[in-house]
């Protein structure tokens, strides 16, 4: 699982300079029809870093891993991430992403297969689910960055 937790080390890594690039002021924007702001996007990655990081500790001594599902919205709204300061989160996600990914480079690769049910989900490996993690970070981070692009090039043209 080595390979999960540095493709995850080298995504924060790369992701961080670009994050950090960005000021309070264009991560409040509204992005329009509901969607959340950057803030509230790298808020829901740090919450889905909390709750990955407790499945997957659990996950090394449960099988099977029974683990409720979470209100993303309700955990984003709880958090104010709106009001939060860009910089604050940005350090913060870093930080629960380098605790996961230890989890993940020490957890025993005969726990990969390790039944987990989250919610009421079907069940998947403890490899698919960290797998997914990773995948699930880049795609939000995909989102900060196009709503970003495509902002900068509105001003340019501007």
């Amino acid at each position: 699982m080595i390979h999960i937790a540095n493709a995850l080390q080298t995504a924060v890594e790369a992701a961080l300079p670009r994050l950090k690039g960005l000021s309070d002021r264009q991560t409040s924007r509204e992005r329009g029809g509901g969607k959340w702001t950057a803030k509230e996007i790298l808020g829901h990655l740090i919450d889905s870093a909390d709750n990955n990081h407790q499945r997957f500790v659990r996950a090394r001594s449960t099988d099977p891993l029974i683990f409720p599902g979470y209100d993303q919205n309700a955990w984003v709204l709880a958090h104010a991430y709106r009001a939060r300061s860009w910089h604050e989160l940005v350090d913060l996600w870093a930080a629960h992403n380098a605790q996961v990914a230890q989890v993940i480079a020490s957890t025993p690769d005969d726990r990969r297969a390790v039944q987990c049910r989250i919610g009421d989900n079907d069940a998947v490996t403890l490899l698919s689910l960290m797998e997914d993690y990773l995948r699930h970070m880049e795609h939000h981070l995909g989102q900060i960055f196009s709503a970003e692009s495509r902002r900068s090039a509105g001003d340019a043209a501007e």
